[in-house]
């Protein structure tokens, strides 16, 4: 299968992960994998990208790369944007969640928890709904989101936390079914590890796929 790349050097490359395929791993059908029989050189993971989330993401090409990006993303200074279609409308149509989150690693879920303690971590993002309309009675909204934090199904635990799943997300409660929670890595900003310059690489969805040809006009 090949791999959209978006953007390439010798240190780094960004490409357009398909949505079903693991972000990590070593099987020959995961996406380092992959990548690496493509651009014949060893791939690199910095971050990851749940199993059914698509979209953009960066992988290094050296070790040096891995370092200088995986420390990025550490820090919080590689700023991912996402698009989501969630249940329902959030009260201002922009603002701040701000959350502890608990992971439980034997449940692959994570929850939200009213303070802090061993094992919680404070997820932080900024959204802006792009649009709702009504499908089968019911708002769904185009969501923008910029994560400050990367916390494990941060998104997804957010907005089911405040009663808007993440349509097709039946693990944190959608009613509505899909093939794959949608949430979508529609851009990630970098400092390239070898200039120091930022760059900015953005993806949008397939737009003639459920949920997203809701919005197709966005």
């Amino acid at each position: 299968m090949e791999i959209p790349i978006l953007y390439q050097t010798n240190a780094f490359l960004f490409c357009d992960k398909p949505v079903g395929m693991a972000s990590e791993g070593d099987k020959e059908t995961d996406l380092p994998v992959l990548l690496g029989h493509q651009v014949h050189k060893t791939v690199f993971p910095v971050h990851r990208l749940d199993q059914g989330v698509g979209g953009v993401m960066v992988f290094a090409l050296t070790k040096q790369a891995a370092a200088h990006l995986s420390r990025q993303v550490q820090q919080h200074t590689m700023e991912k944007e996402y698009w989501a279609v969630v249940a329902g409308v959030p009260e201002e149509p922009q603002g701040t969640f701000r959350d502890f989150l608990y992971r439980d690693a034997a449940k692959r879920k994570a929850f939200v928890v009213k303070k802090a303690r061993r094992g919680v971590k404070e997820a932080i993002l900024h959204y802006r709904i792009q649009e709702t309309v009504l499908y089968q009675g019911e708002p769904l909204s185009l969501v923008k989101i910029r994560l400050v934090t990367g916390r494990f199904h941060q998104i997804r635990v957010q907005f089911a936390s405040r009663h808007m799943p993440l349509v097709g997300d039946g693990k944190y409660g959608s009613r509505i079914k899909a093939p794959a929670p949608a949430l979508w890595c529609a851009g990630l900003t970098v400092m390239d590890p070898q200039t120091g310059e930022k760059v900015h690489i953005e993806k949008t969805p397939a737009m003639a796929e459920f949920p997203w040809q809701l919005f197709a006009r966005s």
